[in-house]
């Protein structure tokens, strides 16, 4: 990845943004790589309203009005901190809690992970989570193929024409909305801040389009987005470093490298929100990061 540029004597000088974003992009992958992380999602499975086994998970899970419970079933239990018979947890909507960890049978506890990651812990994570009123619990493995089998996240190459001034509008108040989510069947409660217009020049012409920021007020804004580029995920998101003043208007940067995805992009049980409806780029961002698989 190259983070010089020629200039018209030959002369070779560094570029401190394109080496900036690579340190950025380098520490945005080393957090994709710890043990359970988001590359190490392996299954997803609803809790039925009455004790059952789940496919590969020690005990009995099920839910109700009071959460999600587990309890051992012929000796075989998620280790939890309590120790507890039956242990519940209690999460938000969208929210998530890891229960407990498990080693998967056969699974030596003492051998070293594949990636040659002495003392790194094999042990499973059963994770807890609430989406659209419904518990589930989700399996995060540090051997998992995606995490095992990660050499980094696609990129398109650094280009400061995506570094965009924007004109923003912050909503007087938050305005709830309700989006999609990349598991079908889910829906997500948003709040939808402000919009802001994204203006490009690209191939001779000019291209517009108008977005909407979701975020909090105070609490900085994001903009989930789709587009026409080739080899990207369906959906990417872009944090706005930018304090959100209800009922002003101004201007916001847009460094559109740092468009990354969304867990989903890497897994199959990945629940992540989508954009606000009518949120796409009517061209191609060639830009940020590519899809990873």
């Amino acid at each position: 990845m190259s983070t010089s540029t020629l200039t018209a004597t030959g002369a070779v000088t560094a570029n401190p943004d394109a080496a900036a974003w690579a340190a950025w992009h380098a520490e945005r992958e080393e957090a994709l790589r710890p043990p359970h992380g988001w590359l190490s999602l392996v299954a997803y499975h609803w809790l039925p309203a009455e004790p059952a086994a789940l496919p590969g998970v020690p005990g009995l899970w099920w839910a109700d009005a009071d959460g999600a419970h587990h309890r051992a079933s012929e000796g075989r239990a998620v280790r939890t901190a309590t120790g507890d018979d039956v242990t519940t947890v209690v999460v938000t909507e969208g929210g998530s809690s890891v229960a407990g960890t498990f080693l998967p049978d056969g699974r030596d506890p003492a051998a070293d992970a594949d990636r040659g990651a002495t003392g790194e812990t094999r042990e499973v994570a059963v994770e807890v989570v609430r989406r659209t009123g419904r518990y589930a619990v989700r399996l995060r493995d540090p051997l998992a193929p995606a995490r095992l089998a990660f050499d980094g996240v696609p990129t398109f190459a650094h280009d400061p024409a995506w570094v965009l001034d924007a004109d923003v509008r912050w909503y007087d108040a938050p305005r709830p909305v309700v989006v999609g989510a990349a598991r079908p069947g889910l829906v997500h409660h948003a709040l939808a801040v402000g919009e802001v217009d994204l203006v490009v020049e690209r191939d001779g012409g000019r291209r517009a389009a108008t977005l909407v920021l979701t975020g909090a007020p105070g609490g900085g804004a994001a903009l989930l987005f789709s587009d026409e580029a080739d080899d990207v995920a369906p959906w990417r998101v872009l944090t706005v470093d930018a304090d959100v003043a209800p009922g002003t208007t101004g201007r916001v940067r847009l460094d559109l490298n740092r468009a990354i995805n969304l867990p989903y992009a890497f897994s199959d049980h990945g629940t992540c929100p989508a954009p606000v409806e009518g949120n796409h780029v009517p061209f191609a961002v060639t830009a940020g990061e590519r899809a990873p698989r």
